[in-house]
């Protein structure tokens, strides 16, 4: 075997995570980066994590302030515990692990020790939705489900590195508990090309379309942006509406979006990297019903499923929330006029 044939097969092999199509610039740790930032400027903020520094970019605030350092060992519950217990002493603990063992894990340990007492405890957790190849026990597919019954906890999935960098400093003067969703390594820079800016708790459109409009957050905004770009050369209109805090929602912004789409009979899409029981797509139809506001309404979600382990790539053409899948689901569906 050749070594070029032995790189094609590596490239599809599920230790590939990265969601960055080829040539699309990338820049490196921005949570870990961030952070490190952020505790320069204030001596509260600590990091926390369950053996995962590296694997969530808290490397670099533990290469920098080791005295504000905690590694808590493979003990999720511990983790959150200990967290809460040094907001009540007056500190901003930064938290980190995968999403998967946050939401399953550390359920019951967040809802009481931290939300239940309101503390400002800001959780950063990894590998959200389908960023792994790992399959189910890695996979955080039903993560916003799980934490969106939870009282006081905000819940922010942020789409790109420039995003995170504006998050963190965001969701430390923010008041309370913080769910967010991390993306960590080498992550895509997107919203940089639409003169974005992130606003604590606000959606905001990053185009406009005649035809329909997407409202997404995390990775699926960068994937709708793609795909309006490839619909656009077909004479296909598509807005694309980013909401990265899924809760506490922006409805007013929904809202008014949707009864735009509604006056100008455009097709209302949500688009998340999330089981479509429970996210985001759900959140914002239980908003349009409770307000009398009926689009023709659609979504691009996960399965309701455990699914499969493998490449990403793969992966993501096969659940439906790849760019070419997105355009393709969304071509019929105007084209039936659903």
């Amino acid at each position: 075997m050749n070594s070029s044939t032995l790189k094609k097969r590596l490239t599809t092999s599920a230790m590939i995570a990265s969601i960055a199509a080829e040539g699309q610039p990338t820049e490196s740790a921005p949570f870990g980066h961030a952070l490190v930032e952020l505790a320069r400027q204030r001596q509260d903020i600590v990091g926390l994590t369950a053996d995962l520094s590296k694997y969530t970019d808290l490397h670099l605030f533990a290469d920098a302030f080791p005295e504000r350092f905690y590694q808590m060992g493979m003990a999720e519950q511990l983790l959150m515990s200990a967290a809460a217990g040094m907001a009540r002493e007056g500190f901003t603990p930064f938290v980190t692990t995968y999403a998967v063992f946050a939401s399953r894990r550390a359920y019951d340990f967040i809802c009481m020790a931290i939300a239940e007492e309101n503390l400002n405890v800001k959780i950063a957790c990894a590998l959200p939705g389908l960023t792994t190849g790992y399959g189910p026990s890695h996979q955080a597919t039903d993560d916003v489900a799980i934490f969106r019954g939870m009282p006081n906890l905000m819940i922010i999935d942020p789409c790109d590195s420039r995003e995170i960098s504006q998050v963190v400093p965001a969701i430390a003067e923010h008041q309370g508990p913080v769910y967010m969703r991390l993306l960590r390594g080498k992550v895509p820079l997107v919203l940089d090309k639409y003169d974005y800016r992130y606003q604590h708790g606000k959606a905001q459109r990053l185009r406009a379309g005649k035809h329909a409009v997407i409202i997404s957050s995390g990775i699926m905004t960068m994937r709708a942006l793609e795909a309006a770009e490839q619909l656009e050369r077909r004479g296909i209109e598509v807005g694309v509406v980013h909401s990265p805090v899924i809760k506490p929602l922006d409805e007013a912004t929904i809202l008014r979006e949707a009864g735009e789409a509604l006056s100008a009979q455009r097709l209302v899409i949500t688009a998340e990297n999330h089981s479509i029981t429970g996210g985001l797509g759900e959140a914002i139809a239980a908003t349009l019903l409770r307000h009398g506001v009926a689009p023709r309404f659609r979504q691009i979600a996960l399965p309701d499923a455990f699914l499969a382990a493998g490449a990403l790539p793969t992966l993501h053409d096969r659940y439906g929330i790849s760019t070419q899948a997105m355009v393709t689901q969304i071509t019929a569906w105007l084209e039936r006029g659903v």
